[in-house]
């Protein structure tokens, strides 16, 4: 081994697992730090999670908010990023195993794996109803939803019309909120003038919340603000109902039956499934409880960060699993990283809270930072600012400023495309037809004259 290479190896290796918010500046805090890191992650892109919504309702386009990792990162030379999936972590051997079957020996770990979607005990649901947490997720919600106006146009049953031109989102968390105003907005305003047979202003948009109230974080008269501004959209918000089964007809909700051909998931988080090997106790929602320094209970070496992470501020509450928080505590974690590398002690994570937004539609949002409480045009202004200026790159920020602003002006939506599915390929490959879609096309007696595509 030549003098650089046994340097190098003699540096101490920080590994950190996940490229989104926390990871990311977490390896940026790093940067000329004399460390190794090495980014892993399954996908090759770092994620605007905060905007995916608006490329499930075709008003963005996937490159818009995403960029690869390896770019973002590559001005820091003491990072190297992997495309491979994290699959257990050896804390006593200090190791982490990748799906590959190869594994990476660590000094320091950061995992901040993130989360998943949480269907409380009825994964059979996540077929029918799928949530929003990666650009595939958000792909295949833009197809749902297109192909459900485009298939009313086709079926010449009233039954099957309004089944198909219903739409149900479970949540009414801020991602809920924003994709039922979103997809009220699609039907009434962006694609009326696109059909002859059917009238898309009359399709019906139901967002339900199990508690009393949409957008429960905020103070009550912001979440109020919302739902009027929901309802002026033509959003049907059923608040106080929980969802008790969900099959390729449509949504049970109590004894009420809602026949719908699209429903969204937008009700639940759990944490990433790694946080299994960490050998500790988690959370009911699969959340690792961490110490106040952001480190694993006897493993100081190891640091959990963002929506994985259980930590507490300085009232006790849970931390929200919010992009500000994922922010500051992958800062934190290499703050406190560098400490112990220079001998000094830890600091304890303080959250400074920097409020909760939600758009509701065109020119409509409610935000709340600290004792300000502001709703209608200003609150959009202001959410509009906050996340351009929270996007990765230049590109990016120009590219969404300019789709933001043609949308105000003319209503259009610029990604409305329908992409077949990898199975609807294969099996037309194989076949030479489509696929039946069981999902939008539950088998009845009157199937047999509906028109094919």
């Amino acid at each position: 081994m030549d003098p650089q290479q046994e340097k190098a190896q003699q540096t101490p290796h920080v590994v950190i697992v996940g490229g989104g918010f926390a990871g990311l500046y977490a390896a940026r805090e790093l940067a000329g730090a004399p460390v190794r890191i090495t980014l892993v992650d399954r996908r090759n892109h770092h994620l605007f999670q905060p905007l995916l919504y608006q490329v499930a309702t075709a008003a963005l386009s996937p490159a818009d908010i995403a960029e690869p990792i390896r770019h973002v990162l590559s001005r820091q030379r003491n990072v190297r990023t992997l495309l491979a999936e994290a699959a257990a972590v050896e804390p006593a051997q200090r190791r982490l195993r990748l799906a590959d079957g190869y594994a990476l020996d660590y000094d320091f770990l950061v995992v901040a794996a993130g989360a998943t979607h949480s269907y409380f005990g009825h994964d059979e649901w996540a077929r029918f109803a799928p949530g929003l947490k990666t650009l595939e997720d958000a792909l295949e919600i833009r197809r749902r939803v297109l192909t459900a106006f485009e298939r009313a146009e086709a079926d010449p049953d009233r039954q099957r019309r309004e089944a198909l031109l219903t739409f149900v989102v479970v949540g009414g968390g801020p991602t809920g909120v924003e994709l039922a105003g979103a997809l009220a907005e699609i039907a009434r305003f962006t694609v009326p003038r696109d059909f002859r047979t059917v009238s898309t202003e009359r399709a019906r948009v139901i967002l339900i919340e199990g508690s009393e109230r949409v957008l429960p974080a905020l103070p009550a008269s912001l979440s109020a603000a919302a739902q009027r501004d929901l309802e002026r959209l033509g959003v049907q918000v059923w608040t106080g109902k929980r969802v008790t089964g969900i099959d390729p007809r449509g949504v049970q909700v109590g004894e009420e039956r809602v026949a719908a051909r699209t429903v969204l998931w937008a009700a639940g988080v759990a944490g990433a499934p790694l946080a299994r090997t960490l050998g500790v106790p988690l959370d009911p929602a699969g959340r690792v409880p961490v110490s106040p320094d952001l480190t694993v209970p006897g493993h100081e070496e190891i640091y959990v960060v963002g929506d994985l992470a259980l930590a507490r501020d300085k009232h006790g509450s849970a931390i929200p699993g919010v992009a500000p928080a994922a922010i500051q505590q992958g800062r934190h974690a290499g703050r406190n990283l560098l400490a112990t590398l220079r001998g000094r002690p830890r600091a304890p994570f303080v959250y400074f809270d920097k409020g909760v937004m939600a758009t509701v539609g065109r020119g409509r949002a409610v935000a709340g930072f600290w004792r300000i409480r502001i709703s209608g045009y200003l609150a959009w202004l202001a959410w509009l600012f906050i996340h351009i200026w929270f996007l990765i790159d230049f590109r990016n920020r120009a590219s969404v400023l300019f789709q933001w602003f043609w949308h105000y002006l003319t209503f259009k939506r610029g990604a409305r495309l329908i992409l077949e599915t990898p199975e609807e390929i294969r099996f037309r490959a194989v076949a030479g037809v489509a696929p039946p879609d069981v999902d939008a096309w539950p088998p009845n007696e009157s199937d047999a004259e509906r028109p094919r595509d």
